[in-house]
């Protein structure tokens, strides 16, 4: 069965995102020539699960072939209706009921991109296999919280830590299906 994985940068504080989905933190660990591990990542899924505000603008800021380049499919969870565009279906249903369709499919993981009602979504079902979250060295104060109260409690598996360079810390973990 294929596995659902987040992978995804916060600030120390938990956030992913500044007030008015402000990404520009991020910048703070740029370095050329690091990637923290994402090429081997996504070398690993073939489907991206991702919210609109979040598709948006990575599409505004690099462009839509980040997501759609011709070797996966891409699934923009969305209530506003869009027609198919090359390997991108913008999704208005049930998103548990996607995720287990996609998990008993041939391939290979899921890659679950955001945001942070997509990623809550998934948890509240327990439905994210590993979490890989990269922490960037700083306390924002306020923005779009990683984690959202109201969902079920769930234990983790240690998997590893890695420390890079700039300041980021990367853990992995496993969902403990015990």
């Amino acid at each position: 069965m294929r596995k659902t994985s987040l992978f995804i940068a916060m600030s120390l504080d938990g956030y992913i995102a500044k007030p008015n989905d402000d990404l520009s933190f991020l910048k703070l660990v740029e370095k050329e020539g690091e990637d923290y591990g994402y090429r081997e990542f996504t070398s690993k899924i073939d489907t991206i699960i991702i919210g609109r505000k979040t598709y948006d603008y990575v599409v505004k800021e690099i462009g839509d072939s980040h997501y759609d380049n011709g070797e996966r499919d891409v699934y923009v969870i969305t209530r506003t209706e869009r027609p198919k565009l090359g390997r991108t279906t913008f999704y208005q249903g049930n998103l548990p009921d996607l995720i287990n369709r996609l998990k008993l499919e041939d391939g290979k993981n899921i890659y679950c991109d955001g945001g942070s009602e997509v990623i809550n979504e998934l948890l509240k079902y327990d439905l994210i296999d590993d979490l890989i979250i990269s922490v960037i060295p700083i306390l924002l104060g306020s923005g779009t919280r990683l984690f959202k109260d109201g969902r079920p409690e769930q234990t983790l598996e240690f998997i590893k830590a890695k420390t890079f360079e700039k300041g980021l810390a990367q853990l992995h973990y496993r969902r403990n299906k015990n």
